[in-house]
């Protein structure tokens, strides 16, 4: 399955400032879903401070998601299967001063 993850914000500079991933993912028996994919890019995409793009079991408060342009709150959040072509952008609202 192949999917884009995308950041902004100042979340790209635990990705390497890399803001596109164009990602392939492994497949599974179960379907991905948000709450798969969130661990899976902390393990395989993430360079630097996990503790600053999760919190337990999903993304750190202050991190908005958008699932193909929509917040993923609108979806079901970690609960969301995942599709071919998802586009899922990660974006910090959280900037030091």
């Amino acid at each position: 399955m192949n999917i884009t993850i995308e950041l902004a914000g100042g979340a790209e500079l635990l990705f390497g400032n890399k803001r596109k991933h164009e990602i392939t993912l492994p497949e599974e028996e179960k379907a991905w879903t948000m709450g798969t994919l969130i661990p899976w890019i902390r393990d395989n995409l993430l360079q630097e401070r996990s503790e600053l793009f999760m919190q337990g079991k999903t993304v750190r408060p202050g991190i908005l998601v958008l699932v193909n342009d929509a917040d993923w709150e609108l979806s079901g959040e970690l609960e969301y299967v995942i599709e071919n072509k998802d586009n899922i952008m990660f974006i910090s609202t959280l900037h030091g001063g």
